[in-house]
C-alpha cells in the first residue's frame, strides 16, 4: 500500500518570514501608538475642561463665603432627650446657635498680636502662597509617612476658611477637598490677604460658646482691663492672650485653659515660640508673655446656652464639635437625639439637691447604662450660670477612702488575713526616700478603736490601719494594681498623698 506524500513544514510562519525578510514596520504597533496619542489628547482636554468648569462653578460660590451671608443662612441645631416611653415624642433639651454670641468685626478691630499668632501656628507661609501651599502639602505628606498617621495638616488658612464656610461640612470626599482648594485659589484673586484673615477669624470656634475672635476675647479675658478700646475687645489682646486663642483653634476642648490648664499653657508657649522665631515679637515681649498666667475659671465669662440641662448639653456640644466641626454644629441645622432619660435626670438632680443643698460641698453624678455605655443622667453642678465648671466630666479630686480597696486587695493577694490585727491610733510615719520628712495620719473626728482587725478597719474606714498596711505592702505595688484594674490617671506613690485619705 502506497503511503501518502509527506509535506515539509516551514519553521517560520509566512507573516513573520515576510516581516523579517522585507523589514516592513509592524502595523499593529503603529495603530496602538496612534490610539494612545489620541486618548492622551482627549484625556488632557477633559482635564482642562474639568478644571475650567470647576473654577467657573466655584466662582459662583464666592459671595456665599462672606461672613454676613453665612451668618444669615445659619440654622440652629437642636438637641433632644431620649423619650421616656416608646412612641413618645423626644423632649427638646437645647438649641445650639452661634448667632447669639457671634460678633463680626473688621480687620482694624483685631489686634496684630492675634493675626500674627494665628499665622505663626496655623499657616506660616500665609502671606506667600496663593491660597494653596504646595510646599506645606508636601511637608505634611512626608511627616504623615514617617509617623504612619495624620501628623500634620497641609491646609492653609484660606482653605480652612473655605471649609468652615461651606454648607456641606460632613462631605469630606476627594471631590469636596478639590473644590475647597479651587475655591481657596480663586478666592485669593478676589480678596486681599487681610480680608481672608479677618473673615477666617470671624468664623473660628474657640470653645466655651465663643464663636469668632471678638466673642473669644470677651469670653476668656472679659474681666480684664481693655481701656481705650471702646466696645471692641479684640483690639487690645496681648501676645500671651493672642497665643492662647491661636493655640485653641486646632482643638478648643483639648487646649481649654480651665479644663486642661497644663496642655493649654504648653500650647500657648509653643505659639509664642513660633512668634519669636518668625520675628513677630521681641525676646523681651516673649519673656513677658511666658510669665503671664492663664485665665482662671472666675475670669471666664461663658455665654449662657439655650438649654434646659446646660451641664449635659455643654459637654455634648464639645463632643459634637470634635466630630462634626463647629460650623455644622452651630449653624448646620442638626437634629441630635441623645440618650439622656428625663425621669432619671430629674431623680439625679433631686438626689443631690435634697441632701447637699446649702450645706457646702458641691457634688456631681453621672448615671451610665453599663451594657451600652449610654449616659442616662448627668449632674455637673448646682448653678451653671455662676459655676459652669462641670464637676462630672472635668472635676479631679483626691480619691480619699475610695482608694482603700486597692490597698486591701494588694494585702489579701499577699496573704494578709482579714483577721490580722493592727493598732488603731494617731500615727506618724517617715516618708521613704526623703530628708527626714514625716506625715501624720488621723482618723475622722479622732475616733480610734485601739486594736482593730483588717476586717473591722475596712468596715470603719480606719485611716490609721490602712496607712500602716499600705506601707507594709508597698505604695508602688498598690499603684501598679490600681492601674492594672483600670485607673487611667496618674497615681502618686507618695504615702502622704495616697494612704492618709
Amino acid at each position: 500500500m502506497q503511503e501518502p506524500p509527506t509535506r515539509a513544514l516551514s519553521a517560520v510562519s509566512p507573516t513573520r518570514g515576510r516581516s523579517r525578510a522585507g523589514g516592513n514596520p509592524a502595523k499593529p504597533k503603529l495603530k496602538k501608538l496612534r490610539l494612545a496619542v489620541i486618548l492622551s489628547g482627549l484625556g488632557g482636554l477633559a482635564l482642562v475642561s474639568t478644571v475650567f468648569g470647576m473654577t467657573m462653578a466655584v466662582s459662583r460660590d464666592l459671595p456665599q463665603l462672606e461672613n454676613r451671608a453665612e451668618y444669615q443662612r445659619s440654622k440652629n441645631s437642636v438637641v433632644y432627650a431620649d423619650p421616656t416611653h416608646k412612641g413618645q415624642r423626644a423632649p427638646l433639651l437645647a438649641k445650639l446657635t452661634n448667632n447669639q454670641n457671634r460678633i463680626l468685626v473688621q480687620s482694624r478691630d483685631i489686634s496684630p498680636n492675634i493675626k500674627n499668632a494665628v499665622v505663626s501656628i496655623e499657616d506660616q507661609r500665609f502671606y506667600e502662597h496663593e491660597g494653596v501651599d504646595y510646599n506645606g502639602i508636601a511637608r505634611a505628606f512626608v511627616q504623615d509617612l514617617r509617623q504612619q498617621r495624620a501628623a500634620q495638616g497641609g491646609s492653609t488658612i484660606t482653605q480652612q476658611f473655605v471649609k468652615n464656610a461651606l454648607a456641606a461640612q460632613s462631605d469630606r470626599s476627594v471631590f469636596q477637598k478639590l473644590r475647597e482648594a479651587s475655591l481657596a485659589y480663586h478666592l485669593e484673586r478676589k480678596w486681599t490677604k487681610q480680608k481672608v484673615l479677618t473673615q477666617y477669624l470671624n468664623s473660628v470656634y474657640f470653645g466655651n460658646g465663643a464663636y469668632g475672635v471678638e466673642a473669644a476675647v470677651r469670653t476668656y479675658f472679659g474681666n480684664e482691663g481693655t481701656a481705650g478700646t471702646g466696645d471692641i475687645r479684640a483690639r487690645a489682646a496681648s501676645p500671651a492672650q493672642a497665643a492662647l486663642l491661636a493655640g485653641m483653634i486646632a482643638s478648643p476642648s483639648l487646649y481649654d485653659p480651665v479644663q486642661s490648664p497644663i496642655r493649654a499653657k504648653q500650647r500657648r508657649d509653643a505659639v509664642l515660640e513660633r512668634m519669636l522665631e518668625q520675628g513677630m515679637i521681641s525676646p523681651a515681649k516673649h519673656r513677658e508673655a511666658l510669665a503671664e498666667t492663664l485665665p482662671s475659671e472666675n475670669d471666664i465669662s461663658t455665654p449662657q446656652p439655650d438649654s434646659r440641662k446646660p451641664y449635659f448639653t455643654s459637654w455634648l456640644t464639645q463632643q459634637l464639635v470634635e466630630r462634626y466641626k463647629a460650623p455644622a454644629v452651630f449653624s448646620g441645622g442638626l437634629k441630635v437625639k441623645t440618650t439622656l432619660d428625663p425621669e432619671l435626670q430629674d431623680a439625679a438632680e433631686q438626689a443631690i439637691t435634697g441632701r447637699l443643698a446649702g450645706v457646702g460641698p458641691s457634688a456631681s453624678l453621672v448615671a451610665i447604662e453599663n451594657r451600652t455605655g449610654e449616659v442616662k443622667a448627668m449632674v455637673g453642678g448646682s448653678d451653671f450660670e455662676h459655676k459652669p465648671f462641670n464637676l462630672a466630666t472635668n472635676g479631679h479630686r483626691q480619691p480619699g477612702s475610695a482608694f482603700k480597696p486597692f490597698t486591701l486587695i494588694r494585702a489579701l493577694q499577699d496573704g494578709v488575713s482579714p483577721e490580722a490585727t493592727f493598732t488603731s491610733q494617731k500615727k506618724t510615719f517617715p516618708v521613704p526616700n526623703s530628708n527626714g520628712e514625716r506625715f501624720e495620719v488621723n482618723n475622722y473626728e479622732d475616733s480610734y478603736s485601739g486594736v482593730a482587725s483588717l476586717r473591722s478597719a475596712t468596715a470603719r474606714s480606719d485611716n490609721s490601719v490602712f496607712a500602716e498596711l499600705g506601707l507594709k505592702v508597698g505604695t508602688k505595688r498598690i499603684a501598679a494594681l490600681a492601674q492594672a484594674m483600670g485607673v487611667r490617671t496618674a497615681v502618686s506613690t507618695n504615702p502622704a498623698m495616697t494612704l492618709a485619705g
